[in-house]
């Protein structure tokens, strides 16, 4: 595996097959934003990452959401019963 460095960060080559129609689009992209397609690329994973990221934890808080809670109900009742359920009968 070839390893470049392109501003202080290592990178290793990727060799893709595509289309010529998304060829095209990514070098349309690449001179609208005036960088490199190798950087539209870049960019589009580093999106695509972070969606199925905020994907998977509006899931997570989801499911966590949908979890059967305990209302513990009075404070100093609940201090009492952690009191009795922890007593290592040090006192």
């Amino acid at each position: 595996m070839l390893l470049y460095t392109h501003g202080g960060v290592h990178m290793s080559r990727l060799d893709i097959r595509i289309d010529t129609e998304r060829k095209r689009k990514l070098a349309e992209i690449a001179a609208e934003m005036g960088t490199s397609v190798s950087d539209v690329v870049r960019r589009l994973v580093d999106t695509a990452h972070a969606q199925v990221m905020a994907r998977k934890r509006r899931e997570a808080a989801q499911r966590l959401g949908g979890m059967a809670t305990h209302d513990p109900g009075d404070p100093e009742e609940l201090s009492w019963e952690l009191d009795r359920a922890h007593d290592s009968g040090l006192r």
